[in-house]
């Protein structure tokens, strides 16, 4: 009778999420239906994957990772991950960090935006910028499918995928390609922001006391990357904005997620990450403290 009983429960819940339309755990959403504007004719063109990166990029995406459902804050996070836009570390700077905010109640997407210095490309940072932004009005559009809350929508960015989050956060949004649709119409400025060893490329920048929070991170020893998260940190203080910064004193570049490092405290740097979206209310109680 119980087995029963919980079967029925399952199938009642599974039938609601559909009912809702919700997407299947790691289902691919593309940012336009027909494809990119301008680029409609390279939509059906195929990527090329390999180990852990993934190019040619000519449908731009967002892979879908739902809040695990007991845990479910209604925070979500789209992560834009590095590979000197040449080509994107699908693994450890994408799926592999989307399932960890996913086990601790934040969903998560995965951006596949397009390559702008990939031999032959068509496409430039403007058009990467306009994945970005797109991604970020996508996933405000559908708060309530995804069971998220549309002022709680940040970004992650790893290196070249940092320097994309940052001008998402920090610079005023490309004008929409194409003919605008009703997407188009919502706000692309994310609510927050984790920018991981961001790369020195950005957009003009207009920095207030308004701008969204940001948790800063990078190791004083990666010559191409520590500055631009210092840059960031001055700014924001000079404007008295929330800014929150981790230099460690070594680490090199690409540590990601502290998964193949021999450094402690990067091993560890994920839990600063908790620690943040916790101080800033974006994660609820364990579900053990729930009264």
């Amino acid at each position: 009778m119980i087995r029963w009983m919980l079967a029925l429960v399952a199938l009642f819940c599974g039938a609601a999420a559909l009912a809702q339309g919700a997407p299947a755990p790691g289902t691919r959403i593309p940012l336009w239906e027909k494809g990119a504007p301008g680029f409609e004719a390279r939509a059906t063109l195929p990527e090329e994957s390999k180990d852990y990166w993934t190019k040619s990029i000519n449908a731009p995406s967002v892979t879908y990772f739902p809040a695990h459902p007991e845990r479910r804050t209604g925070a979500s996070v789209i992560i834009m991950p590095g590979g000197a836009h040449e080509f994107l570390v699908i693994t450890t700077e994408g799926d592999d960090v989307a399932r960890w905010f996913a086990q601790r109640g934040v969903a998560a997407f995965v951006l596949r935006y397009r390559l702008f210095r990939q031999k032959d490309s068509p496409y430039s940072f403007a058009n990467a910028r306009e994945d970005a932004e797109r991604a970020v009005r996508l996933v405000r559009s559908r708060a309530a499918e995804y069971s998220i809350a549309p002022d709680r929508i940040g970004v992650m960015g790893f290196s070249a995928g940092g320097e994309l989050a940052r001008v998402t956060l920090l610079s005023p949004p490309v004008p929409a390609p194409g003919a605008a649709d009703a997407i188009d119409r919502l706000s692309a400025r994310p609510d927050y922001g984790i920018l991981v060893f961001p790369g020195p490329l950005k957009g003009e920048e207009a920095i207030t006391k308004d701008a969204p929070p940001l948790l800063l991170s990078a190791a004083s020893d990666d010559a191409c990357c520590s500055q631009p998260v210092i840059d960031i940190l001055t700014a924001y203080r000079a404007a008295g904005a929330s800014a929150e910064l981790h230099l460690y004193a070594a680490g090199g570049h690409a540590y990601n997620m502290g998964e193949a490092t021999p450094m402690v405290s990067l091993r560890h740097w994920p839990e600063r990450i908790t620690d943040w979206m916790t101080d800033r209310g974006l994660l609820a109680p364990p579900p053990q403290q729930k009264r």
